[in-house]
């Protein structure tokens, strides 16, 4: 609660320094090299939405999530400006609702990192339920640190804790501080 209140108050005040309005190179590189036909994207905590557009101006069928209502509104309008159609909800990543279909890639840059362990846990049963297989996870999260009273971020080992089961890692990089992973779903159905 004291989380989304925390988002809520940033985005009312206009302090989002996360939001930079710039699609990162990492997400634009994988698109390019990317040799699939371009499918459903999840774009989660998609704040304004800068990422889903993009990915709904490379072709992708595109769903973006965040909790925070202003955001939403700002995505919406972003969207309509740019002239691309994106679904932006207003909910909870972990607990957005039914999907029309299964996603072909999802986008996480910089939420998960913000859970608790139970809520990572539930987080990684959703990205294994919301994709098919052969499907792409990129996922940007700091390492572990500790800011103000509490402990955020994952190290490496916890995520492909969570992920692993589910996902084969293809390609990982670090800054020492954060780090980006490109997980892909696996073909083998027996691993749910």
């Amino acid at each position: 609660m004291m989380q989304r209140l925390f988002f809520q108050w940033r985005y009312w005040r206009g302090q989002t320094p996360w939001d930079t309005h710039v699609t990162p190179p990492e997400v634009t590189a994988w698109v390019a090299q990317a040799n699939l036909p371009r499918g459903r994207a999840l774009d989660l905590g998609c704040g304004s939405g800068t990422n889903a557009i993009y990915l709904a101006q490379q072709g992708f069928e595109t769903v973006g999530i965040d909790f925070v209502p202003r955001a939403i509104e700002r995505a919406r309008a972003r969207a309509r400006a740019a002239n691309v159609t994106v679904e932006f909800r207003c909910a909870d990543v972990l607990n957005p609702g039914a999907f029309a279909a299964p996603f072909d890639f999802l986008l996480d840059i910089g939420c998960l990192h913000n859970f608790g362990a139970a809520a990572q846990t539930r987080y990684a049963a959703n990205a294994r339920q919301w994709t098919k297989p052969g499907a792409t996870l990129l996922l940007y999260a700091f390492f572990p640190h500790r800011r103000g009273a509490r402990n955020w971020g994952l190290a490496r080992a916890d995520v492909e804790a969570l992920f692993a089961r589910a996902f084969d890692l293809r390609h990982y990089a670090d800054d020492g501080k954060s780090a980006w992973y490109e997980w892909q779903r696996k073909q083998d159905a027996s691993e749910k």
